[in-house]
Order: C-alpha cells, then structure tokens, then sequence
C-alpha cells in the first residue's frame, strides 16, 4: 500500500498540471450535469414496516386526495382579555379569515372552529385548520403569502393569531453562517499549526473543492437515485471537516519529509506514502460507519449516509492526487516563514563564504553541523512528547482518571428518552411555539398530539356499528380524554377516528397510553368484526423512536465489527483495534449522557438557549455512533500509526509512544479542534434538532480526541508494552501484509545525508 501510494504522489506532483486539470474537468462535468438534471424529489420521511406507515399508507389508499402528507396549518385564535371568541365581532373575524384562507392557492379546505366546535369551554380560545394539497417542502410562496395576508387582518381587528402545523413552519437551516463560522475557526487553526498561509490554505481549497464536486453530483443523480439537497446536509458536513483533516495530515508529513533534507518530489512521495496510507484506511472506516446507516431501514437515512459515503471517498481521492498536485506548484510555499527565511539566509551565507579566497572549506563544516542538527531534531522536545513521557511515566492514574470521568458523565445516558421534537421544543419567539402552548392551555396537553385510528371495515357486516364499537372501546381506555365520532370514506370501507390523550406528545404516559390501545387490539376486532391501526404525528414518533433503538446495537455490531478487522488489517494486533473500539465506546456513551443531561433533564439548558427540555431526538444515538465512530477511528490510526512506525523502526514501546506524539499530537489536536468548529458552529442555530446535532457531535469529538486518544490510548499502550503489538502467528500468516507506516520505502529510499530541494538544490530547511 505505502509503495504504490509513494509513487501515486511523485506521478500527481510530475504530472500536476494534468492532475489538476482532471479534478477542474470533474468538477466542470458534474457541475454541467447539475444544471441540467432536472428537480430532484423531496426526501419525504417513509419507514416501511411501522404501524404508523400502513396506516398512512391505508389512508392514502381509502381516502384518496385527502394528501395524507400533505401540509396543514392549525390556526389558534385567542381572545382579548375578559372577551370570548364567540362574541358577535370575534365571531365575525374568524369566520371571514376561514373563508379567505379556504380560497389560497394549492388549499384543499379549511374548517373553521364554529363549524368543528374547536372552541374551548371558557370560550377564550379556537382554532381553524387549513389543509393543504401539498407538502409542506412544495408549497408555493403565492400559497404562504396568501395565508399570512388573512392572518394579519385578523391581528389587526384585535384578535391575538398563531400559527401551528408545518404550512408556515420555519425550515431548520444545518448550513450557511455555521459552515462559514467552522471554516473560519478551520483557517484560524490550520494557520497557528503551520505558520504559513500556503499550508493553511491548501487544505480549505482541496477541501471546499471536495464538496463542491459532491454537492453537484447530489443534484445531478437527484432524479435518477431519488436524492436531494436534504440527502447531502451530511455529506456536505463531513466532506468539509475529512477533506480538511486528510489534506491537514499530509502537508504536515510533507513539510517533516522536506526537514529531514529530502527533495521536493521525493517528500511527496513520502507524505502520500505513509500518511496518504492512514488516510485511505481512516476513511475506510468512516465509509463503513456511513454506509452501516442503511441498516436501520429508514430509506431517507440510507441515502444521507450512502451519499455522505461518497463525499468521504471523494475528499480521500482529492487528497491522494489533487493535494500533491497542488503541493508540486508551490513545494516551499506551504513551509512555514520562518524555516524559508532561514533557509534563504544560510544559502546566502554559503555562497558568500565560497566566493572568498580560502573559505572554501567553512561550508563543508557548515553542513555537517547543520546535518548533526537535523539528525537530533527527532529528539527535540514539544508539548506533544512531554505530555506522553507524563502519561508514559504515570499510565494507571491517567488511565483511571479518563475512564472514571467519562463513565460519569456516561451515567445520565442509562435514562435515554428518544422522541421527536415538535413545536413544544421551538423557542417562544416563534409563532409555532405559541400555539401550541395556547392550544395545551385551552384544550388541554393531549390535545396537541392526537392519535389517528385508521378503522378498515371491508370485512365488517356493519361498518358503522363496527366503527363505532371501536370508538367506544377505545374511549374506555385510561388516559384518553375524548374520541370523534368516524369519518368514513365514499366506499363506506374505512373510517377515521381522532383520539385525544390526556397528556402531552412528549409524556411517558402517551407511549403507554398508545402502547395499551395497540394491546387491547385483539379483543376489540373480535367484537367489532373490523381491524384498525394507530397512527398519527404522535404515534409516528414513538414507532420511529422504537425503530431506531431496536436498529441500535445491530449497527453498533456491524460497524464496530467491520472497523475492528479493519484495524486489524493495519496494525496487525489484536488489542489495538479492541483497544480502540471499546475507547470508542466510552466517549460515544459519555457524549449521549451529556446530551440527555443538558436537553433532557435541563442541566445547562439555559446556557445554550435551549427553552424546552424533552426526548432525545430519536436520530441523535446513531448519527452520534455512526458519524463520531469515523471520526474517531481517524485519530486512531493518525496517531497510532505514527507510534506503530515508531516501533518498527527500532524504538521500544515507550519511546515509540513518546516519538508517535512528538510527530503527530500536534497535527491530532489541530483536526479535533477544527472537526469541533465544525460542529460547534451549529449550536447557535435556532432549531432545538439543530442545536442537539451540533453540540453532541462536538463534545464527542473532544471527549474521544481529547480524552480517550490523547490520554487513554498511551496509558494503555505504555501497560501493554511489546503485547500491544503481538499478533498469534498463525493469524499472522493469514492476514495480508499491508505496510501504511511505510517501512519499504523507508528502507529503499533513505533520507539524504543533506538537505537538498529539487527546486532550489542549494536551500537548506531546519525544523
């Protein structure tokens, strides 16, 4: 692997025209087919097998062009102070607001309160409901505007008017200002790491140039794999934080190759060499952790991570050829100033000092002072090779110190609520928010998420007896405030019921309260001689809920499982990898607990603006396993790599642990930091999903960089010491050789005993 990547890094820098004008010619062609693809399709949210689907597939099959997923707007009416909605004026108001809504464009109907007697019993507060014959993600501007203009006129005649449902909702926004304020963090980062605005630039260019050909060819596949901008949020996230971090590790092992004395050409080759070979199999691993989402057998979820995949393979390929590519146009541009100064100044020397009559010997002994310097710098003390001779030299208190905090902070996680935030979780500055806080208070906190009975009565004798059985049985049941009367279809073969719970959307208590309607159900079809099915936004969230914590431990199995042989394929250990996983492990759980402790149990809450504690949005475990599972298996083998290269060369396993850190820990902490901007930049989106995404994906980042890369990994890489890298023979003789520390071309192409450069032959570059 290492060999055929060195020469894959000296072709691109040779041939770095041709190079870059391929990706600018890939780029040109996606970019073309973009524009002429047509629209793609919006995502939509199916989960095949669920209760809640059947049903609404069942309505769209019984009822049809009732657009089951088609938008609504609940219009909440409150009263001035002491007056009702149903005075004369109020009432006057309310109805000439139903009736102008009802002529918007793309309407299906609306109902105003008086006609469904949706008034509360003190009379202070109604809604009319507005039912649209698209999605929410196709309506019209025309259609919104319309709706908006009737509303204002009703505020205007005195009457306070909120808006719930999804035909008005504010669409979360994941990118813009967040990926601007993590790219400028990036930039800040990547110059502080590398002193030069070359090297700090070259790694933002590669990656922005990852993205932009991924992001086009999401829209121009849109129509024909059924994708959409939605489908590439995270693979726009993760091409912009792995293409930064792969292109980061690079230029830094290229600008180590050229301090060691090797020429321009050959530093390439060996950057691409050694560090290119971690690369490729840390995006491996994040391949494998996206592609591992299709698993839990969301559709929508299968094409987010398929498409992620895709970016992630796309930024390893721009960082194998376009990186050195770029690297052949500028090969002392990216080294930082001062060592190009330097550089310069002792050249001039030289010349200088040749030029006088008997000094041609001084820069003889110039060099071999200069080459005794380079030869010692390995040894050179930094933050990185002292913190790890501290961990080296007290690994049980470290160890026990990472292990403990992180099952601590792990602990509120084993009270996981998962759920999806509705409107009760927006903040109160939006109109959503309001009407549903003003609906719980006048209607009571069920009312907010009803439960949809989807009755099917084609084998009943009697469908409206049948119909009606059910509803009584249904209303006997504890915990439900109220249930229509049936709605039937024009064949007469199915019927729709609406039960109110006495409890609110996000309550323990309503998952029971579905959960016994469900059980009860047997019985009661026996009875009526009709089947139903449970549906509804309620009911849907908690079958979504169900699905993704049933999908959990699978998809842990299958990632973890595939990483860890891939793991094993690299260091040719068999406690490294399980090492690896089960650190993992540990800042995934301490994350999760974090999570439930600040947007579950409200610890901290205020802080990050958040207004309404909740569940755990049922997505967040597995994009926090899948995505900060790649993530983190990239440091893995960055920096054990770097210490496994150590050790083959000769050094013993504590000082290979020491030279691992002094090489790599900086260029460590420099990717966690921008993977944290990243993510970080997220938390101050207004969106309570977008705020939980940001900040979980964030401290995960830190604990397992910070905490169990930096700090667990050496303590129990210094207690295992030579077991570490034992492997049982005949396991050994099975596995392919697979060299990413690059050894063979170590041994073939040495560094030279002086510094040279192929541009500037005479330049001579300390580190």
């Amino acid at each position: 692997m290492a060999t055929f990547l060195y020469h894959v890094g000296r072709i691109a820098f040779r041939w770095r025209w041709c190079v870059t004008f391929l990706w600018i010619a890939v780029l040109a062609a996606v970019g073309f087919a973009a524009v002429k693809a047509p629209p793609s399709p919006d995502d939509g949210f199916a989960m095949p097998g669920i209760e809640s689907q059947k049903a609404f597939d069942l309505l769209d099959e019984r009822f049809p062009g009732s657009a089951a997923d088609g938008a609504s707007a609940r219009i909440v009416f409150i009263a001035p102070s002491g007056e009702k909605v149903t005075a004369a004026e109020n009432r006057r108001v309310i109805d000439g607001l139903v009736d102008e809504a009802a002529d918007g464009p793309q309407v299906a109907g609306a109902v105003g309160p008086f006609q469904a007697k949706a008034v509360s019993e003190d009379g202070s507060t109604a809604y009319a409901t507005v039912s649209f014959k698209a999605p929410a993600a196709d309506l019209t501007d025309a259609g919104k505007e319309h709706l908006e203009r009737a509303v204002d006129r009703a505020r205007d005649a005195g009457l306070t008017v909120e808006i719930g449902g999804d035909a008005l909702a504010t669409q979360p926004a994941a990118g813009g200002s967040a990926e601007m304020i993590g790219v400028a963090v990036a930039a800040v980062v990547l110059l502080i790491t590398f002193g030069s605005m070359a090297a700090a630039g070259l790694p933002l260019l590669t990656a922005i140039i990852g993205v932009a050909v991924s992001m086009t060819a999401v829209i121009a596949l849109g129509s024909t794999f059924g994708l959409s901008l939605t489908s590439g949020t995270l693979a726009s996230m993760l091409g912009l934080a792995c293409g930064i971090d792969y292109a980061l590790f690079v230029v830094s092992r290229y600008r180590e190759e050229r301090g060691k004395g090797r020429a321009a050409r050959d530093a390439v080759g060996m950057a691409v060499g050694t560090a290119g070979s971690a690369v490729v199999f840390a995006g491996l691993t994040v391949v494998i952790a996206l592609a591992g989402l299709s698993v839990v057998g969301i559709p929508m979820l299968t094409k987010m991570g398929l498409t992620a995949a895709g970016a992630v393979l796309v930024a390893v390929l721009i960082c194998l050829t376009l990186v050195p590519a770029l690297l052949g146009f500028w090969p002392n541009a990216v080294l930082a100033r001062r060592v190009r100064k330097g550089g310069k100044l002792r050249r001039t020397e030289k010349l200088r000092r040749t030029e006088e009559p008997g000094r041609t010997e001084k820069p003889r002994r110039t060099r071999k002072l200069r080459r005794t310097r380079r030869d010692s710098a390995d040894d050179v003390e930094n933050a990185g090779s002292r913190w790890a001779r501290l961990v080296v030299r007290h690994p049980v208190p470290v160890l026990l110190l990472g292990v403990v905090g992180l099952g601590v902070l792990a602990v509120p996680a084993a009270d996981l609520q998962l759920g999806m935030p509705g409107d009760e979780a927006k903040p109160t500055s939006t109109t959503e928010r309001r009407a549903y806080d003003a609906l719980a208070d006048g209607f009571g906190p069920g009312f907010n998420g009803p439960l949809t009975i989807v009755v099917d009565t084609q084998g009943a004798d009697d469908p409206e007896a049948a119909a009606a059985v059910i509803g009584e049985r249904i209303a006997e049941t504890r915990g439900v405030v109220a249930v229509s009367p049936a709605r039937f279809n024009e064949a007469r073969d199915a019927a729709i019921l609406s039960a109110t719970p006495a409890t609110s959307p996000t309550d323990p208590r309503t998952v029971d309260l579905v959960k016994t309607i469900r059980a009860e159900r047997a019985g009661i079809e026996r009875r009526s001689g009709a089947t139903y099915e449970v549906t509804g936004s309620t009911a849907m969230n908690i079958d979504v809920a169900k699905r993704f914590q049933d999908a959990l431990v699978p998809y842990l199995v299958v990632v973890v499982g595939l990483a860890i042989v891939l793991l094993l394929l690299v260091f040719r250990s068999l406690l490294v990898p399980l090492k690896a996983a089960l650190g993992y492990l540990l800042s995934v759980l301490a994350s999760l607990g974090v999570v439930v402790a600040v947007f579950q149990n409200g610890h901290g809450a205020e802080l990050l603006g958040v207004e309404q504690t909740g569940p755990v949005m049922s997505m967040m475990p597995i994009f926090l396993v899948g995505i900060v599972f790649g993530l983190a298996m990239d440091y893995e083998v960055f920096l054990v790599s770097r210490i496994r290269e150590a050790y083959v060369h000769g050094d013993r396993p504590a000082q290979a642990i020491v030279s691992g850190f002094r090489t790599s820990a900086r260029v460590v902490v420099a990717a966690a930091l921008i993977m944290t901007a990243v993510f970080a930049g997220f938390v101050g989106a207004g969106e309570s999903m977008i705020k939980m995404i940001g900040f979980g994906l964030a401290v995960a980042v830190l604990f397992d960089a910070f905490v169990v890369r930096m700090a667990i990994v050496p303590a129990v890489l210094a207690l295992l010491g030579d077991r570490a890298w034992r492997l049982p023979r005949r396991l050994d003789r099975i596995l392919p050789g697979i060299d990413i520390e690059g050894e063979a071309i170590t041994r073939k192409h040495p560094a030279p005993t002086a510094p040279a450069d192929q541009d500037n032959p005479e330049l001579v570059l300390s580190t």
